[in-house]
């Protein structure tokens, strides 16, 4: 398991863990639907949602792993905020 902040920064889903820790204080992510903050654990086979800009991405955890070259999620979808 690893901290969401540590994650999206690691998975290059938010480029500083400073960003990631202040989108999850402001409730704008989810795991498995439930709102998230910075501490919460993640694990493989979770289901993230960010709610960014106007974009809400969903994701799927594959791995906790970084590997040079790899994604360490799938995209599951990106929508436009109504």
């Amino acid at each position: 398991m690893m901290r969401l902040d540590k994650y999206l920064k690691v998975s290059r889903m938010i480029k500083r863990r400073k960003l990631a820790k202040e989108a999850a204080e402001k409730d704008r992510i989810k795991i498995n639907g439930k709102i998230a903050k910075p501490s919460s654990m993640v694990k493989e086979n979770d289901i993230i949602t960010l709610s960014l800009g106007l974009k809400i991405i969903t994701v799927k955890v594959i791995t906790l792993i970084q590997k040079k070259d790899v994604l360490m999620y799938e995209l599951l979808s990106e929508e436009k905020r109504p």
